[in-house]
């Protein structure tokens, strides 16, 4: 369907690619991906058209139908979302145009104006045309793809101009859908969706008739849908075959052997450069090390491996410790005019929870952080923070706070925090902040780079209670990595809203899901979440009415004992479910095995000191080892009531998984 062909592309000196070639055929589902820079966005370009290669050749078979969405900055005029949606070529978009402008007759003294024999065999002709070209069926399932990426009926005549840029996207993401290319190519496509509206379109996508060329720093939707993963390093494409965690696996093994061929060759050739020098200035033996020579230079040297991104080092500033009770709402209501979110809500969060707060678009999820945060007021009912509470909110307006007038690298050392330089270029490097970008000023910032410079001063002087908005937006694979150890680092209580499921999965320990103003809470991380969410939807459905004629629900070809593919798929799940959730209480069980067994040494070696009698010669030892052990004493009753917890949980898994 597509073939590129030995292309090359330099930019200012700088070559993106070098002779790479690469096939697409039609059903392929391929990840791309490459740090931020190596030049994904510019393949899109090239085989958009936007770009021509400095070499080489892109072709594209005949009557293939390439659909794109970019990353940021999609146009919206003045149609309505469901005009956008339908709009899959110029012809239908200029004939709904028509169609509006003859339903929109204008009027004469309050009265409608009455249309004359040629303008009504005009519109019948318009509107006979629309049906020729299937308009009816199309509006349908652009509707039914409207819902799916979250928006409501009421939304579908609102012109596109009143709506945020996030909104903008999705509806031009549901006319790419209605459309159906060949080649669906997506960059970033899950930045602007809700978690609901992600899981909707990523089912979406199983199904997708085409191809899909993706960019995307979400692992998790990756892993869920490529069969194929192209990286872009060092100007070369390489193809890996399986989802995004199969690609990190063959990568690493293929470094290994790259390096390991690397060394042997440097060996080989220490070797014979060493016999070369030994005996080129001897008669008997100078043909002898000229031959070696001949033979260093004759050898297909092998390029030294591409060093990896460092590992972050970097211990982050804890805050301080506050009492259990962190936050609680009691009977809070909330209304944006007369529309009510919430009546009579009731929320409570205690110390080291990590709560995820999931659910479908518009149920108030942010309304919800905005009320703990107090970024809105409390119209009735009480908010209270427990003892020693500072909260903090992190949301795209943060980055109203920083300095337009410093440099980055003078942003991050303005902390209350004692942090020293290298620290902080350290933690800015994580979050994409490299080189001579530390120098530039605030001002000439993206938005992008605004809010991850945001998200570095928070975590470089974290509160105790940390409420967050989309946290990952903007960052790239390796910054949500740096986000994520520095949120398992961190020991205070955070709430936050994400669509990515793998920095969830990783960071959260509760669940609360919120719909038509009420929460439900899951005392356990995403997968538990799933479980049960799962079986109380079981349930409901269990207890649903029989239909009249006394017979059940049944799907047309439902037979007795067999098991349908959706039931085997959800068994599949749900096996899935089990075992992630099982290796996840095995994982927290064995990290506080561990976290007891260093606590209980470091008490034997404060006890052997105080019993010790040179201690008592130092003023002030002997209080500060005390101080100490008691503060040890209580963080391993703490530490071990968490893993008698989750240890009972974890033996009851595996008693339920045996029977």
């Amino acid at each position: 369907m597509l073939t590129i062909s030995e292309i090359t592309k330099a930019f200012g000196g700088r070559t993106l690619f070098e002779n790479v070639s690469i096939q697409i055929n039609r059903e392929d589902r391929i990840g791309l991906v490459g740090p931020n820079g190596a030049g994904k966005t510019t393949l899109f370009s090239l085989i958009l058209g936007a770009e021509s290669p400095d070499k080489g050749s892109i072709a594209i078979q005949r009557n293939t139908v390439l659909g794109h969405l970019p990353q940021e900055s999609a146009p919206a005029g003045e149609e309505t979302v469901l005009e956008l949606a339908t709009a899959i070529n110029p012809e239908f978009a200029e004939l709904r145009k028509l169609m509006r402008e003859g339903a929109a007759t204008p009027q004469t003294n309050g009265s409608p104006q009455i249309l004359d024999d040629s303008e009504t065999h005009g519109a019948d002709h318009l509107k006979a045309k629309f049906e020729a070209l299937g308009g009816s069926r199309l509006e349908a399932r652009a509707k039914q793809i409207l819902n799916g990426l979250s928006f409501r009926d009421r939304d579908f005549e609102r012109p596109l101009r009143e709506m945020s840029g996030g909104w903008i996207m999705r509806a031009h993401l549901a006319r790419l859908l209605v459309q159906e290319p060949d080649l669906l190519m997506l960059d970033e496509p899950t930045n602007h969706l809700d978690l609901e509206a992600l899981l909707w379109f990523q089912d979406y996508l199983k199904r997708y008739p085409g191809a899909v060329l993706m960019i995307s720093h979400d692992r998790s939707f990756l892993n869920q849908l490529v069969q194929s993963v192209v990286e872009i390093r060092l100007g070369n494409l390489v193809r890996f075959r399986g989802n995004y965690d199969d690609y990190l696996v063959q990568r690493k093994a293929k470094d290994e052997q790259h390096q390991a061929a690397f060394d042997n060759q440097q060996r080989e050739i220490t070797r014979l450069m060493g016999f070369v020098e030994r005996f080129r200035a001897k008669n008997t033996k100078a043909s002898q090390a000229q031959s070696k020579l001949k033979q260093i230079d004759r050898m297909e040297k092998i390029d030294a491996p591409a060093a990896d991104e460092q590992t972050i080092h970097f211990r982050f500033p804890q805050p301080a410790r506050s009492g259990r009770r962190v936050i609680r709402l009691t009977n809070i209501d909330h209304a944006y005019g007369e529309n009510v979110v919430y009546r009579g809500l009731n929320f409570e969060a205690e110390r080291g929870q990590r709560i995820v707060l999931v659910g479908p678009n518009g149920a108030g999820k942010s309304t919800l952080l905005k009320l703990l945060a107090e970024i809105l007021p409390v119209q009735s009912g009480t908010h209270e923070l427990g003892y020693q509470v500072k909260a903090g909110y992190y949301s795209q307006h943060r980055i109203e706070n920083l300095d337009p007038d410093q440099t980055v690298l003078e942003e991050g050392l303005s902390t209350p925090q004692r942090v020293t330089e290298q620290s902080v270029r350290t933690i800015l490097g994580s979050f994409l902040f490299r080189g001579d970008d530390v120098f530039k000023k605030v001002r000439v910032l993206s938005g992008g780079e605004k809010s991850r410079l945001a998200l570095v001063k928070l975590l470089l002087d974290p509160p105790n209670l940390l409420l967050m908005d989309e946290p990952t937006t903007h960052l790239d694979m390796a910054s949500i990595d740096a986000l994520v150890i520095a949120l398992s680092q961190y020991e205070g209580t955070l709430i936050f809203i994400s669509h990515d499921v793998y920095f969830i999965r990783a960071i959260a320990n509760h669940a609360v899901h919120v719909n038509d103003g009420r929460l439900t809470a899951y005392p356990g991380g995403y997968d538990y979440y799933l479980q049960k969410s799962t079986a109380d939807a079981a349930r409901r459905a269990a207890l649903e009415p029989v239909p009249r004629n006394g017979a059940p629900n049944k799907t047309p070809d439902e037979r007795p004992g067999v098991k349908s593919k959706d039931q085997k798929r959800l068994e599949a799940e749900q096996r899935q479910i089990r075992y992630r959730q099982r290796k996840g209480l095995k994982d927290t069980v064995d990290r506080l095995e561990s976290e007891i067994a260093k606590l209980e040494k470091r008490q034997q070696e404060l006890t052997t000191q105080l019993e010790d009698p040179v201690t008592y010669e130092t003023p002030g030892l002997p209080v500060k080892i005390n101080r100490e052990v008691s503060e040890i004493q209580d963080r391993l009753e703490e530490v071990t009531a968490d893993w008698e917890k989750m240890g009972t949980k974890l033996a009851e898994l595996v008693s339920n998984d045996e029977k």
